[in-house]
């Protein structure tokens, strides 16, 4: 592909040089996100108070079910896109950035009033403390005034990663970013606001990502440009990102489901058991987001083999994003294990809070690499068209379970950590089973990609 398009060819090349080129700024961007957002936990913390640190954090699990729902689209885009990548076919690759788009706004649009008007329901059903109630409603309401602006550029990184650019998205993200931090500062400092102020500095600074993402894909000249004459729901472009995208988006609502469950339990220890949940959810984010931004690249590079049909490389591209997981997750783990107390201490100096904080982090950090496996194998099922499936065993080995855990084993002994110690059970359950459908799922598509090569020799010999 031309270089001045920023598109990547994944079916060619180095894997390994060619995986550590994308998963990079993927794992940047991913990084300042939770920098930024720990920037505005850290900006309540030290100018306003531990309530609001804790009314932001009770918002958390609720906005991730709402919203990954319909992000989960966005993977649908993805994966249908790099297949027209990898197969060549930029027609329908048009067809599915216009539909994509277009499903993003209107998206957003309906969540607006989903999340306006039912937010102080919604933490009421979560059991979010008394104290906390009136923050947490008002964040979340102006949180998902702006949903338009976050569902389009969700949808606009999904369109410039499945082309293989992800360097920009970062670069985005990165003047959003700074211009978010300088906001909350802002409107604390000088308007005297709390999580108010934090709130529209997060939906300002995700617009500005947004208009640069918009403004690329518009003048860009590869797969990713967006044309307004395409502008529109393409129906068969339409269904194949809905075949993808809405088991992604009810396997990612799933989890938050069960996140719920768990955020509700966490709750009924009390308002320090959820400021240093939210804390320690801050830190132990930076080592899941390693391990989950090579995942998706593993998709991105799973979906464009596939569509070129070059089953030995995705085999290749699996084991070799196992092995960067493994590496780099636990490395990341080790380092935010060694030194949880002075970061939990940039958010909080409550001895409680801290207790908590610490207690999470230092249990979940080193043993992250095995979500980052199981996230590596659903996004791969789900590139090879088996995203109901990959759905399933989510909803089955996590979801079910940790329902089953809270209600079973974590009343034996209820403890704060007891909680916590469903998650690697549920990622290895999910990893077994993953890989019990991956392996003749390969074997299928590889049987069928030998027909078909045949098939096309013989009609070339009769020619």
């Amino acid at each position: 592909m031309a270089g001045k398009t920023h598109e990547m060819d994944l079916t060619t090349g180095s894997i390994f040089g060619k995986l550590i080129r994308f998963a990079i700024p993927l794992i940047l961007m991913n990084m300042l996100q939770l920098l930024f957002n720990a920037t505005d936990i850290a900006i309540l913390g030290i100018f306003v108070s531990d309530m609001a640190v804790g009314a932001v954090g009770a918002n958390t699990t609720l906005i991730h079910l709402i919203v990954n729902l319909f992000i989960g689209f966005s993977v649908g885009t993805n994966v249908v896109l790099s297949k027209c990548v990898g197969s060549g076919n930029k027609e329908k690759a048009r067809k599915v950035v216009g539909t994509s788009v277009l499903m993003s706004l209107i998206i957003g649009t309906a969540l607006v009033f989903v999340g306006f008007f039912g937010a102080e329901t919604f933490l009421t059903w979560m059991g979010c403390d008394p104290i906390l109630i009136e923050d947490a409603t008002l964040y979340l309401k102006i949180y998902f005034l702006g949903m338009p602006i976050i569902m389009l550029y969700n949808f606009l990184a999904a369109i410039m990663r499945a082309v293989g650019d992800t360097t920009r998205p970062m670069l985005f993200l990165l003047i959003a970013g700074v211009v978010n931090v300088g906001l909350n500062i802002f409107f604390i400092l000088v308007f005297d606001m709390t999580v108010d102020g934090v709130a529209i500095a997060t939906v300002t600074s995700q617009a500005i990502s947004a208009v640069l993402s918009l403004i690329v894909i518009v003048r860009s000249k590869g797969y990713g440009k967006l044309k307004f004459s395409c502008l529109r729901i393409y129906k068969k472009e339409f269904v194949d990102i809905i075949k993808v995208g809405l088991p992604s988006g009810l396997q990612s609502a799933m989890f938050s489901i069960s996140n719920v469950l768990i955020q509700a339990t966490v709750n009924s220890f009390g308002a320090a058991a959820t400021t240093g949940n939210s804390v320690a959810s801050q830190f132990d984010a930076i080592v899941y987001t390693v391990g989950n931004s090579l995942a998706l690249a593993c998709m991105s590079f799973v979906s464009q083999n596939y569509g070129a049909g070059k089953m030995n490389r995705v085999k290749e591209v699996i084991i070799k994003t196992f092995i960067l997981i493994f590496v780099l997750e636990l490395s990341v783990g080790i380092i935010v294990i060694l030194l949880c107390d002075p970061l939990c201490r940039i958010m909080t100096s409550s001895p409680e809070v801290l207790r908590f904080a610490k207690e999470r982090l230092i249990f979940l950090s080193s043993i992250y690499f095995f979500c980052g496996f199981m996230d590596a194998l659903s996004y791969a099922l789900r590139s090879l068209g088996k995203s109901t499936t990959a759905m399933i065993i989510s909803l089955c080995c996590v979801c079910v379970f940790r329902v089953l855990w809270l209600n079973t084993a974590y009343l034996l002994n209820p403890t704060f950590l007891m909680i916590f110690i469903s998650y690697p059970i549920s990622w290895v359950l999910s990893i077994i089973v993953d890989f019990a459908v991956l392996i003749p799922t390969m074997k299928k598509i590889n049987v069928k990609l030998k027909k078909e090569q045949l098939k096309t020799e013989e009609l070339a010999e009769t020619a």
